[in-house]
Formats: structure tokens, C-alpha cells, sequence
């Protein structure tokens, strides 16, 4: 049984315009305004200053189109960063692989499994935490998450063996795991249509940027103070966000229609633990995001931005460690500065995936007086696209190429450019997904953090085998062959036949 999240709130209508409404110009909302009490009019116009809204709000401070710009904000970074935390928390103990493979006494590639268990299960925890955010709302979910996580880097921390060790990271990935799937739904929950991408965009650099900025800031700690000083300090930052949380962090799950909203918006907000939606439990919801596979708008941006994430990101990102520390004899401090270039070229990206793509959108809707098909934003992922190729080329070619025991920086421009084209690419094909199916935002979220993260589980397993039978060099070539195939070949038929791939289900959003 589907949740009312994931169902049409909207009663049917039935004229030859709602799809064009629906996925174009929003109608559909126009028409609702024209419906509107004379109080709620005046309500709006003083809050927004128009009735053109792509979601019309209902009256009062619980609904949370109307929130303040400060309160909307400072609520999406306590999110966004609880999504970094995530990835941060699973590539923390990159650069001190050496050091904990010496301290338990088990291989490097053991060592490895250590990270690898955890992007397995970042990418499959959020199935069961879906279903209780949307009953009960995301701030509980956040809450248990933060306090889960932080009991179990302590116990990362403290364990003495490798099977604890592991057994403690598993429960790290499975508590941590919420706001990197779900971050999206609270977008769409919080932000209108025109500001989507920029408001999307902070959410998935933040998931991004987890990924190098950990060893980069714990390849320090691991040098000067000890591995375990990495666990306390994840256990500190949880603390540290558990208290901005429980202050700064107000309920976002809001049922607009059908649902009675009584009492101070506040105590809505921030006081009020009970279930939101009264839609029962059922045990097929437990897997439902995964139904999003078929629908082609959803499953062609998720395969595509996967692909991209598995080269630009993951391959650059695990084999900085292994190639560096073979080629120049990096200790982990060393090893640790080489992600500056993906940190430097993943914002440098979002700005072009988020702000340049809503302005994308609005002077496209400006030129045409409607807002444009959530095809349009496609065009901008081919930057993406060109830039990751050109960047993993970079990378793998000159880190060859480069002396034995020489340092060369051309292999880290190459990943700052592959990550650049790397985000662009994650915010255009995510925001594009969302706006297809607005009302799916939660689900879609879940499905895409699933798909990347079991392709991202399984591609270091295969990247040896690449680099040995082909080539360090030479790889670049199947790289660009699979990322032309499988992301670039499709976002064109996407962008050609998108309109009449959404079908029915888009119609109703």
C-alpha cells in the first residue's frame, strides 16, 4: 500500500490541458488560486507577494512554503550536512589503512572492506527509513539516526578487533544513513519549483563533498594523533549535530490537504513527536522506492549521474590511496591533500549544476511566459558529462605517465575536473528526476542513493582487474566507452523523448 506521500493529494481533473499543466506551466495551481478564499489571497500576496506559486501554500506558519528564508535555510543545512556525514563518515579511515591493517593485523584489502561495507549499506539502509519518516516525520528519524551513529563510532573507537571494528562501522551506515536518501524530499518539502535545483544543489555537493573531504581532513589526524582519533572525532561532530538538531531542526513533513493542522506552528515543529500519517504499514513499502525502476524519467537519470559518480568519484577517490602511496611513498597526511582538487572542483561544479541551472529554467520560462518541460535542465548535464570524461582521462593518463617518486599535479587537476563535471551532472539529473515527480521526491531519493551506492560497492572490486589487464592509461578509453553508452547516449533519447515518457503518473503531480 502506498503512502499518502507517495499517492495524488489532488482531487482528479479532467480537461485535455493537465498533463501541459501538470509538467509545463502549472495550470492546474492557476486555477486552484481563482478558488481561493479572499483571506487566503491576501495571506499569500503579503507573504510572497504573488499568487503565481508552482504549489500553492495553505495559510499559517506550519505550512512550510511559508517560513522565512532563514528558517528554510538553516533547516536544509543541518540536512545537507547530515547527508555529508554519510559519505564523510564511510571514506574517513582512507588514508589510514596502513596503520589499522598494522594495529588489527589484517591484510590491506581486508582493511579496505572496512569502507566498503559501508557504502553497501548507506545505499540500502534508507529502504527501512523511508517508510518511518514519512509516518512519523523526519526529525525523529534524524534524531535516532545522529544518536545511533554517535554510540557506534565511539564503539569503532574503543573495539579492539577487526570483526568489532566492522560489525560497529555496519551500524555507523545503517544509523548515518537517512538524510543522504531522503535530503531531497525535504527540498522538495521546503523550497518552490524556481529555486529546486540551487536548494538541491547544496544538498547533493554536501553528499558529494563527504566523499574527498574526509581524508583529506582525517589524513592530518591519522599522521599526528592516531587513527581511533578519527572515530571520537565523527562521535564528537554527531553530538555536535544532535544539539543544532534538536534546537535548529523543525518537523518538514507536512500533509497540505486532507490533514487538520491545529496549535502553534512551532509546537507543530519542533514539539510534537507523533504519526504524521496514518496510512497503515505494509511490508511490500519497505522495498516500494525500488518500484521506480520503471519509470524511464527516474531509472535513465539514476543509471546515467551512477555511472559518472562510479569514475569521476569513486575510482578517483579509491585509487588516490593505492596509486599515490605505489607511485610517490605518500604517508597518510600526504595522501590526504591530494583530494583537494575534487573538493575545489565539486564546488566549482555546483555552481553551474545549481544556481546556472534555475537560472537555466527562469530565463527559459521568462522567453517562453510558462515554465519550460524538466527536459530543458538536461542540456546543461552534458557539460557535466564532457567534463567527467575529460578529467578521469586526465587523471588516469598522467598518473602513469608521471615519474616514480616525482610528484605531478596534473593527476589532481584531472580530478578536480572530473568531480566538477561529476556534480554538475548529480544535481541536473536528481532535480530533473524530482521535478518529473514532484510528489515521489522521498522515494526517488532513496532509489537513486541505492543504485549509486551498489554500483559504487562493486566497482572497487573490478578496478584492479581493469588497471592490470588493460592498463593504467588505457583504461581511460573503456572509462569513456561506458560513460558515453551508458550517461551520455541516453540523457539524448531522454531529452527527446522524456514528455511522453512521464505519462500518467507525471500528469497527476
Amino acid at each position: 500500500m502506498a503512502s499518502k506521500e507517495d499517492i495524488d493529494l489532488n482531487p482528479p481533473v479532467h480537461n485535455e490541458d493537465l498533463a501541459h499543466a501538470a509538467t509545463h506551466a502549472t495550470y492546474f495551481e492557476k486555477d486552484e488560486a481563482v478558488l481561493l478564499s479572499e483571506e487566503h489571497r491576501q495571506y499569500l500576496l503579503n507573504r510572497h507577494g504573488t499568487l503565481d506559486l508552482d504549489l500553492l501554500s495553505t495559510m499559517g506558519d506550519a505550512d512550510l512554503y511559508n517560513w522565512t528564508s532563514w528558517k528554510k535555510i538553516a533547516n536544509l543545512i543541518l540536512v545537507a550536512f547530515h547527508a555529508c556525514m554519510a559519505t564523510f563518515t564511510a571514506a574517513s579511515i582512507i588514508p589510514a589503512y596502513e596503520d589499522i591493517a598494522e594495529d588489527l593485523g589484517v591484510s590491506l584489502q581486508r582493511t579496505s572492506y572496512l569502507t566498503s561495507v559501508q557504502i553497501a549499506i548507506i545505499g540500502g539502509a534508507p529502504l527501512f527509513w523511508r517508510p518511518l519518516s514519512t509516518r512519523f516525520g523526519r526529525r525523529p528519524i534524524f534524531i535516532i539516526s545522529l544518536i545511533g551513529s554517535l554510540v557506534f563510532n565511539i564503539g569503532c573507537a574503543k573495539t579492539a578487533s577487526y570483526g568489532s571494528m566492522m560489525t560497529c562501522r555496519a551500524f555507523v551506515a545503517f544509523f548515518i544513513s537517512p538524510a543522504s536518501a531522503i535530503g531531497g524530499a525535504v527540498v522538495v518539502e521546503t523550497f518552490f519549483k524556481k529555486d529546486r535545483a540551487t536548494y538541491m544543489g547544496i544538498w547533493t555537493v554536501m553528499i558529494t563533498l563527504g566523499v574527498p573531504l574526509a581524508p583529506f581532513v582525517f589524513g592530518f589526524v591519522a599522521y599526528h594523533v592516531g587513527y581511533r582519533w578519527i572515530y571520537w572525532i565523527l562521535a564528537l561532530i554527531n553530538g555536535g549535530q544532535l544539539i543544532l538538531y534538536i534546537f535548529l531542526g523543525p518537523e518538514t513533513r507536512f500533509i497540505r490537504r486532507g490533514a487538520q493542522h491545529v496549535g502553534p506552528a512551532i509546537k507543530e515543529s519542533y514539539f510534537k513527536f507523533r504519526r504524521i500519517d496514518s496510512t497503515p504499514f505494509s511490508i511490500i513499502e519497505f522495498i516500494s522506492p525500488l518500484r521506480m525502476a520503471k519509470y524511464p524519467c527516474v531509472m535513465i537519470p539514476a543509471v546515467a549521474y551512477t555511472m559518472v559518480f562510479l569514475f569521476a568519484s569513486v575510482l578517483i577517490t579509491v585509487e588516490i590511496p593505492q596509486l599515490f602511496a605505489e607511485k610517490f611513498r605518500f604517508n597518510a597526511e600526504q595522501l590526504g591533500l591530494q583530494f583537494l582538487g575534487i573538493i575545489i572542483g565539486s564546488i566549482i561544479g555546483e555552481q553551474i549544476g545549481g544556481h546556472a541551472s534555475d537560472y537555466w529554467m527562469s530565463r527559459r520560462s521568462k522567453k517562453i511566459a510558462k515554465y519550460p518541460a524538466p527536459e530543458f535542465r538536461l542540456w546543461l548535464g552534458y557539460i557535466g558529462y564532457l567534463l567527467s570524461i575529460c578529467g578521469v582521462i586526465v587523471f588516469l593518463v598522467r598518473i602513469q605517465q608521471a615519474p616514480e617518486g616525482h610528484w605531478d599535479v596534473t593527476p589532481v587537476i584531472g580530478a578536480g575536473i572530473a568531480a566538477a563535471g561529476n556534480q554538475i551532472v548529480t544535481t541536473v539529473l536528481i532535480t530533473y528526476a524530482v521535478d518529473c515527480y514532484h510528489d515521489e521526491a522521498a522515494s526517488i531519493g532513496v532509489f537513486i542513493s541505492f543504485v549509486r551506492q551498489v554500483w559504487g560497492f562493486i566497482g572497487p572490486f573490478w578496478f584492479p582487474q581493469m588497471f592490470e589487464n588493460v592498463g593504467i592509461a588505457n583504461s581511460a578509453g573503456v572509462t569513456t566507452a561506458l560513460l558515453v553508452a551508458v550517461s551520455f547516449i541516453p540523457t539524448i533519447f531522454l531529452q527527446w523523448k522524456g514528455y511522453s515518457l512521464r505519462g500518467e503518473m507525471s500528469a497527476r503531480t
